[in-house]
């Protein structure tokens, strides 16, 4: 042990370290420690960032395992795409209109709802930064994603994000659908549907069959998600 203690000398092995990351394929090195450290360092900040935010934020809510994937999933891509093009000549504009692109994502089987596409902005801005945010201190880093989620917490706490739904329903109590009647007419509903109705809007009326559309705004009593509510009518095959 002594003899390979003595034989070790530092500057043999930096001289060496040197040329194992000097070594390049095709122009591109094949290690780049410094880089390697810092990309997985960030990396485990970012994913320790968002998944506090999905999962103590989000997930106590809303219970969607499926957008908890989609979150998870939006930070890591994002943030390693920002990361790996830091070194491009990539102007402020790029990171922004790839945020305004993905922010404003809608899927074709349904409308991503406000809460959920809050919490996806949210993702998205928080991996924006610490993926294309390479100028700045750790500790500034540090402070921009702490400020994050302290605002959530602060309006999470104040229950401004109730979640809430909303439902079609086709309505034959045409007598009720009138200003004057409101209170009877979510009292009927909240009657025939044993929902919590917080809001009720009278849309299309049919005066020959005495019928009216309505759009009415509840509170949900589970947080299975409901991918029909506004469903009025199936298609026959």
């Amino acid at each position: 042990m002594k003899l390979l203690q003595q034989a070790f000398d530092a500057s043999i092995a930096a001289e060496y370290a040197d040329q194992i990351a000097s070594y390049d394929f095709l122009g591109i090195p094949l290690f780049d420690w410094p880089n390697m450290w810092n990309l997985l360092l960030r990396f485990a900040f970012n994913l320790l960032v968002c998944w506090v935010i999905t999962h103590f934020f989000y997930y106590k809510k809303g219970r969607r395992r499926d957008y908890y994937f989609t979150f998870i999933l939006f930070s890591v891509t994002i943030y390693l795409l920002l990361f790996l093009l830091q070194n491009l000549s990539i102007e402020i504009g790029f990171a922004l209109g790839l945020f305004a692109i993905f922010g404003m994502i809608r899927y074709r089987t349904t409308t991503i709802p406000v809460r959920e596409m809050t919490y996806l902005f949210v993702i998205i801005g928080i991996s924006i930064i610490n993926g294309f945010g390479m100028a700045a201190s750790y500790a500034t880093l540090l402070t921009a994603n702490l400020l994050v989620i302290a605002v959530i917490w602060f309006l999470e706490s104040l229950g401004l994000s109730k979640k809430e739904a909303t439902k079609i329903i086709l309505y034959e109590k045409i007598e009720l659908i009138v200003p004057t009647r409101r209170n009877e007419l979510i009292a009927d509903l909240e009657q025939r549907t044993g929902l919590e109705i917080t809001d009720v809007q009278v849309g299309s009326i049919n005066f020959l069959k005495d019928t009216a559309y309505l759009k009415v705004t509840y509170h949900p009593t589970d947080n299975t998600p409901n991918d029909i509510d506004m469903i009025t009518k199936f298609k026959q095959n």
